[in-house]
């Protein structure tokens, strides 16, 4: 979705047996790169956030997530040649939706969505949950309410061409191994959130989330899940990635199935750990955790 293969340019006279592996492929790699109708980059934002540019390869419109910082956003439309058409809101908080009149002055007509219980600024389409829209011609979003961070809430769930893996934008709700704090709503609607609502995306889902927090969120998981390897697995790579300066994000559904303590309060392993046998009370234990947790 948003990595492709480079082809090479050319290919030397002196074949090693690994480029004439490589040129034999070369037409599938093309075929690759052709089926390939969205791209999704990364923005860094203010301390720690994110924002993120989805690109329809084939009209080379874009819409645009969280755009808190407008200047920065136009500059990387401008790199990568695309037409600006679209802002999704994940809710209201001003870290998120703070750029959206100013986008607005930027880019004359640009259509802003937002959630229709959030005060979203500059907001132009109100959604709801499961209401769809389109980027272009080949880029389809369907709005998921997952309240509880905000009672208005959105997660977009983008898809491209059959083929490519969906994605998925959580905003403040799902993060690489953790989630947002309960600031308007309950752990019975943050279970319903991650757990019914965004754990029931199909597994291969890219999850892009709001902020770049998940070095400390792994680092807090492990004092809920010591022996989880899978954890163990994740944080070593997370850290790697933190210190050559590079995102840990995208995740997958699958990764956060394994990894996220949140997401992983229906099994009664995890509730044994926690000590309470229900899934909601284990996720208002974890919650109440993490709230306290200074690691």
């Amino acid at each position: 979705m948003d990595t492709l293969i480079a082809s090479p340019k050319h290919i030397s006279p002196e074949l090693s047996p690994c480029h004439v592996r490589i040129s034999k492929q070369l037409p599938e790699l093309r075929a690759l790169e052709q089926r390939i109708k969205m791209k999704i980059f990364h923005i860094p934002c203010l301390e720690d956030n994110y924002a993120y540019l989805v690109i329809d390869e084939t009209t080379k419109e874009a819409a645009v997530v969280d755009p808190v910082e407008p200047e920065k956003i136009i500059e990387a439309a401008k790199q990568h040649g695309v037409n600006l058409t679209t802002v999704l809101t994940t809710h209201h908080h001003w870290d998120h939706a703070g750029g959206n009149e100013k986008m607005k002055e930027m880019v004359p007509g640009i259509k802003v969505y937002g959630g229709s219980l959030d005060n979203v600024k500059g907001c132009t389409h109100q959604v709801e949950n499961g209401d769809k829209f389109s980027i272009g011609a080949h880029v389809n979003v369907l709005s998921l309410h997952t309240p509880c961070h905000t009672k208005g809430h959105i997660s977009y769930y983008v898809t491209g061409k059959e083929g490519e893996d969906p994605a998925v934008f959580t905003g403040d709700t799902l993060f690489v191994a953790g989630c947002g704090k309960f600031f308007e709503g309950s752990a019975e609607q943050m279970y319903q959130s991650l757990c019914v609502t965004l754990g029931s995306l199909p597994q291969p889902t890219q999850v892009y989330c709001g902020h770049e927090y998940t070095v400390k969120n792994l680092l807090f998981a492990l004092t809920v899940e010591p022996s989880n390897v899978k954890l163990q697995q994740k944080l070593a790579w997370a850290q790697n990635q933190q210190q050559a300066g590079l995102p840990t994000i995208p995740s997958t559904i699958e990764e956060e199935l394994e990894t996220n303590p949140f997401m992983r309060v229906d099994l009664p392993e995890l509730q044994e750990l926690v000590g309470f046998n229900d899934p909601i009370e284990a996720l208002r234990e974890i919650r109440k955790r993490k709230d306290n947790w200074r690691g």
